[in-house]
């Protein structure tokens, strides 16, 4: 089963500022409701091949899964994907400037 869902929010703050935030795995827990805990597999800084561990809640249960990075083009993109786990993921992040000086950024399908 392939589950698609798509969303996109302006944020207040420049591209740059919004990609490095979002794209520091030690910041997903304050911005990203789902995620309980977050954990470098890798060195840092962040690279393609960088793996990275997360516990989940989702639908009431909680999912430990490792996601490896495969694309990074800073402040445009980025995507992570798993073959392992409860179930394959993929997610990819684009950023892209928005009015008066905002970001644009969303989590497209597929």
């Amino acid at each position: 089963m392939k589950v698609d869902v798509t969303s996109e929010i302006l944020i207040a703050r420049p591209r740059a500022e919004v990609f490095a935030y979002d794209c520091d795995p030690d910041n997903a827990t304050p911005w990203y409701a789902n995620i309980r805990s977050a954990q470098w597999k890798s060195s840092k800084p962040l690279v393609i091949g960088s793996q990275l561990a997360f516990t989940a809640r989702f639908l009431g249960r909680s999912l430990s899964y490792t996601y490896e990075v495969v694309d990074l083009q800073p402040g445009a993109r980025f995507v992570m994907r798993t073959p392992e786990g409860p179930f394959r993921m993929q997610t990819t992040y684009l950023w892209e400037d928005g009015p008066n000086g905002t970001t644009k950024m969303s989590l497209p399908t597929g």
